[in-house]
């Protein structure tokens, strides 16, 4: 008995699987391609859940994709003080994945940054979003990481 002999099934079969893989794809490209509309960064390295940009000389974003699940974007710095531009792209990568206006997701992360100077980390809420930053040093120098992340699951 061969397993052509149903075919059409067979085929849908087959083809499911194509189908079914880049459309999870898409999701999160469509929410990399935000990313770069809104901040001008380039993509780096992909995999299926997760891109990380090259957004400045000492700066890169990373995106997160939930799917179902709720969704992060992150951004990273070197240095002892983050620029002002750091909490621009910040503000503008938050809003492209989450939709929370960009000067509110800005504005909270320079709060979080600023009280993780003494916490080493700090979360502050904005707009059903949570803003976390985290400071460190070390022998390899300072560095500043900041992630906005949806609260909400999407299913």
């Amino acid at each position: 008995m061969s397993i052509f002999r149903n075919r059409p099934l067979f085929v849908a079969l087959v083809a499911l699987p194509a189908f079914a893989g880049p459309a999870a794809a898409d999701s999160c490209g469509d929410l990399a391609d935000k990313v770069v509309t809104e901040t001008k960064a380039e993509i780096g390295e992909r995999i299926d859940d997760f891109v990380r940009f090259k957004a400045g000389t000492d700066m890169t974003l990373s995106l997160s994709c939930g799917g179902s699940y709720p969704s992060s974007v992150g951004a990273q710095v070197k240095g002892e003080a983050a620029p002002d531009d750091f909490f621009e792209i910040f503000g503008k990568a938050g809003h492209a994945v989450t939709g929370v206006a960009a000067d509110l997701l800005k504005e909270a992360a320079r709060k979080a940054r600023a009280d993780a100077e003494t916490r080493r980390h700090s979360n502050v809420p904005a707009g059903g979003v949570l803003v976390t930053c985290s400071f460190s040093k070390s022998d390899k120098g300072a560095l500043t990481m900041c992630a906005a992340i949806e609260q909400a699951d999407r299913s």
